[in-house]
C-alpha cells in the first residue's frame, strides 16, 4: 500500500535542516491560516508534481529526509510534507488534517487535503496541483489533471 494515502503516516521527530528553518518561520505565523497559506506556499514552489508513472517507487516512501530534497513528487508526498510542515508549527493538531481523494471517477485517484483552521472554517489544499492553477483554498478536481 502507499503510504499517506489513505492513512497517515507518522510525523517524523527530526527533520532535515531546511526543513527545520521553514518550521521555525512558521511558527511566526499571525494564525492558523496564515501559517496554512505560508507552509501551501513554501511547498508549492519547492515540489513540482509528477504523475503516477513518473518516479513511481517514491510512492512507497514517507521518508521525509528524503521527500524534502525530491523536486518532483506525488501528490501524497507533498501533502505528508505539508502535514509535517503544519504540525510541527504547533498551530494544528494531526487531527486538524484530513486526507480526501478526488472523486473516483478521476484516475488515477488523487489526494488532496482538507485544515480545520477554526472550529467552523475547514480550508482545502492541494499543493501538488498549484502550477497547473489550482488555487489556495481549492483541489485539482478530476477534470483538472492533465495527461
Amino acid at each position: 500500500m502507499i503510504p499517506n494515502l489513505f492513512w497517515k503516516s507518522k510525523i517524523p521527530d527530526k527533520l532535515p535542516d531546511s526543513m527545520q528553518e521553514v518550521v521555525n518561520h512558521l511558527k511566526k505565523s499571525k494564525d492558523k491560516k496564515d501559517c496554512l497559506r505560508m507552509a501551501y506556499d513554501a511547498l508549492a514552489k519547492k515540489h513540482v508534481g509528477c504523475k503516477i508513472y513518473q518516479r513511481f517507487f517514491d510512492l512507497f516512501t514517507s521518508d521525509v529526509s528524503y521527500l524534502w530534497y525530491v523536486k518532483q513528487q506525488h501528490c501524497t508526498g507533498v501533502n505528508y510534507l505539508l502535514r509535517v510542515l503544519l504540525v510541527k508549527s504547533k498551530f494544528f493538531k494531526d487531527e486538524d488534517i484530513t486526507l480526501n481523494i478526488a472523486p473516483l471517477w478521476c484516475f488515477p485517484i488523487h489526494q488532496y487535503l482538507s485544515v480545520r483552521v477554526s472550529d467552523d472554517k475547514t480550508i482545502n489544499v492541494d499543493p501538488w496541483s498549484a502550477r497547473l492553477g489550482t488555487k489556495f483554498g481549492d483541489y485539482a478536481h478530476g477534470f483538472h489533471l492533465k495527461s
